[in-house]
């Protein structure tokens, strides 16, 4: 569905004003955990994730949310290049977001993750296409026709589509966990060139 305003624009600008004037009361808290807002303009709001764990700590992921009609609908969530704010398909995310089943060991966490049956809160068809975020308060959750019995409606007075819910979320179950560089080096080459990827650790996946 296109961004459409349909609700009085300066309803909607309040709300958005609303929004970001609640996470500046806590951005230098926010900004401890890694999140840095680049931008903030009705109606996109423009944030990058950096790990902190790690070191140095690497940009993991960026998104942009987008208030159009808010809070009529909840708002979009679009992850993006960092550098750039294109939007960025499923393949080239850092981040998963994954859920971990309670009462599981974590051999068996591992063996789920290596089968990949591990619940993961981004979602796509297809590794070429841009990813959502599957989660209830975000507009690509309610508008996808597998969730039309759980309208927004239900959740637009419990604080779920807030900005600081959504961040919240994204860094929760993905850059919280993510604890280390993997290094893989390719051969033969004339050049080794190193691979770097960030890990989230088994044991920081949330449940």
């Amino acid at each position: 569905m296109a961004d459409l305003q349909t609700v009085d624009p300066e309803v909607s600008r309040v709300k958005f004003e609303r929004e970001l004037a609640n996470y500046r009361s806590m951005e230098s808290a926010y900004r401890k955990r890694g999140w840095i807002l680049l931008d903030a303009a009705f109606p996109e709001i423009f944030v990058v994730f950096a790990a902190t764990k790690p070191r140095p700590p690497p940009i993991v992921a960026a998104i942009v949310l987008n208030f159009t009609d808010y809070d009529l609908r909840p708002p979009s969530v679009r992850f993006v290049d960092p550098f750039t704010r294109e939007p960025i398909p499923a393949k080239s995310l850092l981040i998963q977001m994954l859920r971990r089943p309670s009462g599981l060991s974590l051999q068996e966490f591992a063996t789920m993750l290596q089968q990949g049956a591990v619940p993961r809160m981004i979602q796509w068809n297809s590794p070429e296409d841009q990813p959502f975020v599957c989660l209830p308060g975000v507009r690509e959750y309610h508008d996808n026709p597998a969730h039309t019995g759980d309208s927004w409606l239900l959740h637009r007075s419990s604080g779920e589509g807030s900005l600081p819910f959504i961040l919240e979320k994204v860094w929760y179950y993905g850059v919280s966990p993510i604890d280390r560089y993997q290094v893989q080096v390719q051969v033969p080459m004339e050049v080794q060139v190193p691979e770097l990827n960030v890990l989230p650790s088994l044991l920081a996946v949330p449940e």
